[in-house]
């Protein structure tokens, strides 16, 4: 499969975002914690640089809590602010207000020298779709402030949204970059769900997670679909939809909706905690 998802929409909202880093301190940069780097869109470091910033490593109830630690402290080492959090359930977001400050303290001491008392830190969260950005934003405001979906590009435009005195935050659209350089990130951020399904090959898609899992996480298939193990992805495909009754006429097994409920249950966490991808020195 070749992986590219650049709608117009996305071009608009990098200009939107060119044009309103200067009215910011801090750039919150969410990755899911299953791919942290996969899920990294590149420009962002040239759109954030001079600025502080904060890597949330989110999702991360998903991924093994091990990895999860080896990337905190691989991004720590490149220079970040980091935490992992997991927005939906509102896991480490306590300490993002202590973390923000720390990483604006040199903002606000200057702002201190100049006789700039209490003026509130503003970030823009950013990051690719469906990674948790406006998710992350209603958790830390307590309130829906900014519209949430389970698919990629329900955030359309720019939102202020004013937490407390001390931060307002700027929630952006999700965004990609225009050619994935290497293919296999663009299968990660095709198996997370930051590009449309229907621009995708389900089967295809289900058959490369099946043989991923087969190697890293040998028996979770077969755990969680009450199957037996297949070296073959599309035989395994087959059995998944007979055990979970995904049946065509003639009692035919539906392989296309096995590879949705497969890509469903992987995303939702329904697989178990899995890291699909290691900090580089490992």
């Amino acid at each position: 499969m070749h992986f590219q998802w650049y709608p117009g929409h996305m071009t608009k909202a990098k200009r939107m975002m060119q044009e309103n880093i200067k009215l910011v301190d801090l750039v919150i940069e969410l990755v899911d914690a299953r791919i942290p780097l996969s899920s990294r869109n590149p420009d962002i470091d040239e759109l954030g640089k001079n600025k502080a910033r904060l890597m949330l490593l989110n999702k991360s109830d998903l991924a093994e809590d091990k990895w999860n630690d080896a990337w905190i402290r691989y991004f720590e080492e490149q220079g970040f602010s980091a935490v992992k959090v997991n927005s939906r359930k509102g896991g480490g977001l306590k300490s993002i207000q202590s973390v923000i400050a720390k990483a604006c303290k040199e903002k606000v001491e200057r702002d201190r020298k100049r006789g700039i008392l209490n003026r509130p830190v503003r970030a823009m969260v950013v990051g690719i779709p469906n990674v948790g950005k406006s998710t992350f934003i209603n958790s830390m405001a307590g309130r829906a402030a900014a519209r949430t979906g389970d698919r990629p590009g329900v955030t359309k435009g720019k939102q202020w949204i004013r937490l407390n005195k001390q931060v307002e935050l700027l929630d952006t659209p999700g965004i990609l970059w225009p050619k994935f350089e290497d293919q296999a990130v663009g299968l990660r951020l095709a198996f997370i769900g930051s590009m449309k399904d229907e621009i995708l090959q389900t089967e295809e898609l289900a058959a490369e997670l099946i043989q991923f899992l087969n190697r890293s996480y040998p028996g979770a298939l077969e755990g969680k679909y009450e199957t037996e193990p297949s070296e073959d992805p599309y035989v395994t495909l087959k059995r998944i939809a007979e055990s979970r009754r995904c049946l065509l006429r003639g009692n035919e097994p539906d392989t296309e909706k096995a590879a949705l409920l497969l890509l469903d249950d992987f995303r939702g966490g329904k697989l178990g905690r899995l890291t699909l991808e290691y900090p580089p020195e490992m």
